[in-house]
């Protein structure tokens, strides 16, 4: 009970901290290339994660789990900030952030495939729900919005999805700050590449704000958020612990709405406070 009690809590400080990603990322591509904005945070946060390493004098991981390091670095230090960073150029931040209701399935369903999970029906029936709702309102806005948006931004859900099952698996055996540093440090030396090879010609017109944006995305996004949100799988379930991401969308809608004024619409609301009750349900039957 404990440990459950404290996977919640960890769970739920790395919501918190993924919550200003996608705002965050918002400001950050109005300034930088998507391409360069994605292989830079990863840059960054891979220099950061191999000083902790480094500092730790943690060993290295073993041969075995190279592969599963590897779909954690392509699920959630490229795929889901790269496909989010392109989504950003065709909807706003408002409007993607309620994808992330998704998150919750998409992650107990890897849960079930590759932890080995088995959440009862009454479980999949409440986070049915929250991704049925959120799926609702894509068809309602998103089409009128942007097809190729909201197709980018699914992609993102089943890449990170992935990415946190496979991280919060492999958390039991390395730890959930090891596991995101190893995968950073896994895909540092092309990243550092990529960053070269997209080096801007000039920073002249990078503003503050847009600075701050990859400071954070950098830094949160990337891998103090990471350190909470794995170490909360591990500790509460993957499928369990998973559903707080429902309330990822009520945080970031409000970041939205507070700091880049953008336009917060009834429904967007409605769906969020729906998708909010369901992560009740869900928890009451995850085990």
């Amino acid at each position: 009970m404990e440990q459950a009690r404290s996977g919640w809590i960890n769970g739920l400080i790395g919501v918190i901290i993924f919550s200003g990603s996608l705002p965050a990322t918002r400001v950050a591509v109005a300034a930088f290339d998507p391409v360069f904005l994605t292989v830079a945070r990863a840059a960054i946060a891979g220099i950061l994660g191999l000083a902790l390493l480094l500092l730790a004098r943690e060993r290295r991981p073993a041969r075995g789990d190279l592969v599963s390091l590897a779909i954690v670095a392509l699920g959630v230090v490229v795929g889901f900030p790269l496909l989010t960073a392109l989504a950003l150029q065709y909807v706003t931040s408002a409007h993607s952030i309620v994808f992330i209701g998704l998150l919750p399935l998409a992650t107990a369903i890897f849960g079930v495939i590759r932890g080995g999970e088995r959440p009862r029906a009454a479980f999949w029936v409440f986070s049915l729900l929250g991704s049925a709702l959120v799926a609702g309102f894509a068809l309602v806005q998103g089409l009128t919005a942007s097809p190729v948006g909201d197709a980018l931004m699914l992609g993102a859900i089943v890449v990170c999805g992935l990415g946190y099952a496979e991280g919060a698996r492999l958390s039991r055996r390395l730890g959930g700050w090891q596991v995101i540093c190893w995968a950073l440090v896994l895909s540092l030396p092309l990243m550092l590449l990529l960053t070269l090879f997209y080096w801007p010609a000039s920073f002249a017109d990078v503003t503050l704000p847009a600075w701050f944006s990859l400071a954070y995305v950098s830094l949160f996004s990337m891998l103090i958020g990471f350190v909470f949100w794995y170490r909360g799988l591990a500790q509460g379930g993957i499928a369990s612990v998973g559903q707080l991401q429902l309330l990822q969308p009520f945080f970031g809608l409000a970041l939205a709405a507070t700091l880049l004024r953008e336009e917060v619409t009834p429904i967007m609301l409605l769906v969020t406070v729906a998708v909010i009750l369901c992560v009740v349900g869900a928890r009451r039957f995850a085990r």
